[in-house]
């Protein structure tokens, strides 16, 4: 199973992700993990991610795309793997897209976790001040929440315009959201 996972900030991405790599026994792909294993190993794209991130500017896509491709050319990747916080936008999808295809390896199914825009910035402005992080106030969430939603939907549209887009409702207790994902990967028998 090769599983995008899409949500926004505070949406259960990588809550329910961890579940699901137990689950589907795939491991789990987080492009921050990766940029932040990259730079500590000093491998040549860590070392091109690790100045551009000093310089204060984001990674492009082009270093985080290599690392996307060393990673999922890994043999533990040959039963899928499952891609969280990737692809942000239309042009990281159409790239991701383009990779997999090149890998024999496209993805299966992209799972969108709708939660409405109040109960996450309830979320992490509450998981902010447990954390101790003045930086998540409402205004500051909302903010990123719009940006993430310019950004994204985009992304949505091209996996449901190509037919593997399942939108999985993202509230309710982590079991029942599991449950949930659960039913959309279950193939569904063809009745006739």
């Amino acid at each position: 199973m090769r599983l995008v996972l899409l949500g926004a900030p505070g949406s259960g991405k990588g809550t329910q992700a961890s579940r699901l790599r137990e689950h589907l026994q795939v491991p789990h792909v987080s492009t921050g993990d990766l940029l932040r294993a990259a730079v500590k190993a000093g491998t040549p794209l860590g070392l091109q991610a690790k100045a551009v991130m000093e310089s204060g500017a984001l990674v492009s896509d082009e270093i985080v795309l290599g690392m996307l491709e060393e990673r999922l050319t890994a043999g533990d990747t040959g039963n899928g793997f499952i891609l969280d916080g990737y692809p942000r936008n239309l042009v990281q999808a159409n790239a991701l897209d383009a990779l997999l295809r090149k890998l024999g390896q496209p993805v299966d199914i992209a799972v969108q976790l709708d939660v409405d825009a109040e109960l996450l910035v309830e979320r992490i402005a509450g998981r902010a001040q447990v954390e101790g992080r003045a930086d998540d106030t409402p205004e500051a969430v909302r903010n990123r929440l719009k940006i993430y939603n310019e950004a994204t939907a985009p992304v949505v549209d091209f996996y449901r315009t190509t037919g593997r887009l399942a939108c999985v409702n993202g509230v309710g207790s982590v079991d029942e959201v599991f449950q949930r994902i659960l039913e959309t990967l279950a193939p569904t028998p063809e009745v006739g």
